[in-house]
């Protein structure tokens, strides 16, 4: 009888780890249809002051509809820019007067890049740059900006 419970718990165990690493092997394979996915289309370039929360594989959204995502990152040493290269689908046209805006996902989310169409009617060719950008926010920098303020406030009223 033990025989047959030892092989019973075996099998058992056997089809509990076939279930495990198929599971496993899907996820893996959910997970890289998506960066798959974002590999073709063309580049766009846009030189950020700040580029702070994103990196690449960051998402480039469009109304709020991800298209995109940031494919490099490289500091520009004649600028002190940081130079962000977007990967675009070859379906998606931006105009040439577009703004590219770094976003935050919410108060403790991660960045994403927001482009906001312009009104020209050229539209950028593959490999151009988007000029009018607008880096990172810092949260801490405007909470800390905003005490600052309120306590140089609270002086001014202290003094006569």
């Amino acid at each position: 009888m033990t025989s047959r419970t030892a092989l019973a718990e075996a099998r058992a165990e056997l089809v509990a780890g076939t279930l495990v690493l198929a599971t496993a092997l899907l996820f893996l394979a959910w997970a890289g249809q998506d960066r798959l996915s974002t590999g073709t289309g063309y580049e766009l370039s846009a030189s950020f002051p700040d580029v702070d929360g994103v990196s690449v594989g960051t998402e480039v959204r469009l109304a709020g509809v991800r298209i995109g995502r940031v494919s490099d990152i490289r500091l520009n040493p004649a600028t002190y820019m940081a130079d962000a290269i977007l990967t675009i689908p070859q379906d998606v046209l931006i105009p040439a007067d577009s703004a590219a805006l770094i976003q935050s996902d919410g108060l403790l989310g991660g960045a994403y890049i927001q482009l906001q169409p312009g009104g020209s009617l050229d539209n950028l060719e593959p490999g151009g740059e988007i000029e009018d950008v607008q880096g990172a926010v810092s949260l801490l920098q405007l909470m800390l900006k905003f005490v600052d303020s309120q306590s140089d406030t609270e002086a001014g009223e202290a003094l006569p």
